[in-house]
């Protein structure tokens, strides 16, 4: 065992939970540390999988036109991540490979492609249920789980730059949506509870980008549209957001065009679960050895 490692990521990367790439928030994982969330995934659908949600599941990129339509880059320009791809001639690549040898930039015929990484789990999502034409009467409930990316390097291993989010998205009338946030509000104190974790439900705001951003915040957290349950990982004075739960009001439904039964805009709410910020809390609570985990830990994810 590494007798220097001061932090908490050291110690995960000496155990071997997580693996280094040499990029900040980047890494590898154990197959003890995806089995742990692939036991909490199943927690996750004990709860919720009786509530007759559609499946679906998107990979990690999405349509670049719609990603642009979405509003992403207006609110969060320095989070987004584009994928770009080479479009030069062999001229092109004779610079390219040469310019690669002497460690001097080699990406001016790199062009972006009409694919870039999702921000969230339910990006993708709103446009597809658009496209289907009107809710039926009960609206929408939609299971999502997906790689997500967010450009915000980190040595916190809870600010992972490429990381799963498992989602439930209601898609309906403004009562069937807060109804909804109101129970996962509810069911997620029971199930973090299962995991003997500390944790607070606190107002919460997304990170807006710039002064017109702090305004969003601001009506944001006074309308409390966003609630976190906050659980200490890397500090106890700023814990980190390992669930969220969102009230979209009408924004996505006025975007995509998404009418209910009764054609009115459709509201959208969704709760978020942080997938290996639950597994790190799980691992900084009860130690780095889950056959040393507290009995009724171990009986909430392994049965």
């Amino acid at each position: 065992m590494c007798n220097a490692c001061n932090t908490f990521l050291d110690k995960l990367i000496d155990r071997g939970l997580l693996i280094e790439t040499g990029v900040d928030g980047l890494y590898g994982r154990s197959g003890a540390f995806e089995d742990v969330i692939a036991r909490f995934d199943a927690l996750i659908t004990r709860f919720g999988g009786g509530d007759g949600a559609e499946i679906i599941r998107f990979p990690p990129g999405m349509n670049r036109a719609l990603f642009e339509k979405s509003g992403y880059l207006k609110s969060f320009p320095n989070l987004a991540g584009t994928i770009h791809a080479f479009s030069g001639n062999d001229a092109a690549h004779a610079r390219l490979v040469e310019r690669l040898a002497a460690g001097d930039d080699w990406t001016e015929d790199q062009r972006l492609t009409d694919v870039v990484l999702a921000p969230a789990a339910c990006y993708p999502l709103y446009p597809v249920i658009a496209k289907r034409g009107p809710l039926p009467e009960g609206g929408r409930l939609v299971d999502l789980n997906s790689y997500c990316f967010r450009h915000e390097p980190s040595k916190d291993p809870a600010r992972m730059q490429m990381f799963r989010m498992r989602e439930y998205v209601r898609i309906g009338t403004p009562e069937q949506v807060t109804e909804f946030r109101a129970l996962w509000l509810e069911r997620a104190e029971q199930l973090i509870g299962k995991l003997a974790l500390p944790y607070h439900l606190d107002v919460a705001n997304d990170p807006f980008f710039g002064r017109a951003g702090r305004l969003l915040a601001n009506n944001q957290r006074d309308q409390r549209l966003k609630f976190e349950l906050l659980v200490p990982i890397e500090s106890e004075e700023k814990p980190t957001a390992c669930l969220s739960f969102n009230y979209h009001q009408d924004h996505f439904g006025t975007l995509w065009g998404i009418r209910t039964a009764a054609d009115e805009t459709a509201h959208t709410a969704c709760v978020g679960f942080g997938m290996e910020r639950v597994a790190l809390a799980l691992f900084k609570h009860h130690g780095l050895d889950v056959e040393a985990w507290p009995a009724t830990v171990r009986e909430a994810l392994w049965g």
